[in-house]
């Protein structure tokens, strides 16, 4: 599979990792390697995601299937047990899998099928990572213990020493930071460029509502899997394909590629049911823990995976990316902080009042005497209580908040190097805000974007992207070029100035 595969030829007198065939998946599960903390890590990782993937299938099954609600919710009559309590071993039903409904089976097959998938993935990751941390241990000489201690630029400089011992390339004798670049980043280079020209049919403008802009993780594997990573993609490994560089065959190929995204837009729109409902599952095993207990967590802003896309370098390595945008967190959080609309400052305070009030009376009430909880729905009136205190304070501006746009927004620009001209002076208006907060949302419409990705991937696919195939295979055409010992790359990645222009 391309991208997957790591073939080493092994000959008398040479290095083991002389050779090597698939040199940009070689580099990136080196540098996936590092940043993972290493084999153990990692593996355990997978092996622990399998195991929570069980046991959210078993809990989900165990609670459709396996639990008397009627008598739970004591909606029927009960015979008097220990005094009239209730076990939990009473509104426990032993089933068989034959008793189980047809939907319920149909879960548990697919589930399994999934999982057996997952589990020889898993397997085949081992052997993988095992060549990696040899390659660690021996060639690059970093033994897993010291993995914590040691960046990135040294394993880097590590690395490129080895080509001259090893020759894991036989294109070039000598290896720079840029080829190892351009290989691990090959794709995302592209990614970067199609979004930063609009491309990619991500942003949207709604009648009253404005703009929105959406890029789930959903619809970004679809998207690499139609343009990179599936047999029929343009990319074969890492060239592009002969016939996407001729001209003539450009409207042939813009056909072939808008019928696979249409075939692919289906296909997600059959699984559609099946993703959904895992979507809804995931979602709230992961989050409604912590939107229980925080609720205000819902309020707090996060950079978004579009957002990701267009503020990212070309060339920039995750690691890089995420620190530069840590480091613009503060400064845009208190910029966005500044533009609470005073509308619902004041609606959210009154709100906070009346739910504080009821919500602190019940808790006295229940200081008091905890035979409070046994009232119906109280415990239910109270969280829900809570979360509307909560949920209210996210709109409450910090009384120390200095309104200075100008300077955050500053601030913000030093780290995420994105200035538009329309930005100039403009700091303290609405629009600058409204932009910005499509690269920086909030976490509950990042959540809402995944959780409703099921749906929304086929529409995009199905009535935006394929559409775009024909600029899209000019794209690929008119910016591609062909580096010696590294391959095709997008050429805005080489920094050619004189072509592009300055960034």
């Amino acid at each position: 599979l391309p991208g997957v595969m790591i073939h080493m030829v092994a000959e008398a007198g040479k290095s083991k990792w002389s050779h090597i065939d698939d040199l940009d998946s070689f580099f990136t599960k080196v540098y996936e390697y590092h940043q993972k903390h290493g084999f153990t890590v990692m593996m355990l990782q997978e092996i622990l995601e399998l195991v929570q993937f069980i046991f959210m299938i078993v809990f989900t099954v165990f609670m459709v299937e396996c639990i008397n609600y009627s008598l739970l919710f004591n909606n029927v009559p009960r015979q008097p047990k220990d005094g009239g309590k209730l076990h939990i071993s009473d509104v426990i039903e032993q089933k068989s899998f034959a008793d189980f409904t047809f939907l319920t089976k149909c879960f548990v097959w697919i589930s399994a099928l999934f999982w057996v998938t997952r589990a020889i993935v898993v397997m085949y990751h081992v052997f993988q990572f095992w060549d990696i941390k040899c390659f660690y241990n021996t060639a690059l000489r970093i033994p897993d213990s010291a993995l914590e201690s040691v960046s990135w630029w040294d394993v880097q400089q590590r690395l490129l020493a080895a080509q001259t011992e090893h020759m894991m390339c036989i294109h070039k004798e000598v290896l720079t930071e840029l080829d190892i670049h351009h290989r691990i980043l090959r794709f995302e280079n592209y990614m970067v460029a199609m979004v930063n020209k609009s491309l990619l049919p991500l942003r949207f403008s709604f009648p009253l509502l404005g703009d929105y802009v959406f890029l789930s993780t959903g619809l970004k594997f679809n998207l690499e899997v139609i343009l990179f990573k599936s047999p029929w993609a343009p990319f074969n490994q890492w060239h592009l394909r002969d016939e996407y560089k001729r001209v003539a065959k450009r409207k042939e190929l813009a056909d072939t590629l808008q019928n696979r995204i249409l075939i692919l837009g289906c296909i997600n729109l059959a699984l559609m049911p099946v993703i959904l409902v895992w979507q809804i599952l995931y979602s709230f095993f992961n989050y409604a823990e912590v939107i229980k207990r925080e609720p205000g967590s819902l309020g707090v802003r996060k950079w978004g995976l579009f957002g990701r896309y267009y503020l990212r370098h070309l060339n920039e390595l995750d690691h890089e990316l995420s620190a530069r945008l840590s480091r613009a967190y503060k400064p845009a959080s208190y910029y966005m902080d500044i533009f609470v609309s005073p509308l619902a400052t004041v609606l959210a305070k009154f709100i906070a009042f009346l739910a504080g009030s009821v919500l602190a009376v019940l808790i006295l009430l229940t200081v008091w005497d905890e035979d409070v909880l046994n009232v119906d729905h109280v415990l239910t009136i109270m969280t829900v209580l809570g979360a509307f205190v909560a949920g209210a304070r996210v709109f409450i501006p910090d009384e120390n908040l200095v309104f200075s746009p100008e300077k955050s927004l500053t601030q913000v620009i030093s780290h995420i190097h994105y200035f538009p001209v329309e930005w100039q002076g403009a700091a303290h208006t609405y629009s600058v805000m409204t932009e910005l907060g499509l690269l920086f949302p909030y976490t509950a419409i990042y959540l809402l974007d995944e959780l409703l990705s099921p749906i929304i991937t086929p529409i995009i696919l199905i009535f935006h992207l394929r559409f775009k195939s024909q600029e899209i295979v000019d794209f690929f055409r008119n910016f591609t070029v062909d580096v010696v010992g590294v391959g095709d790359v997008c050429s805005f990645a080489q920094m050619d100035v004189r072509r592009h222009g300055h960034p």
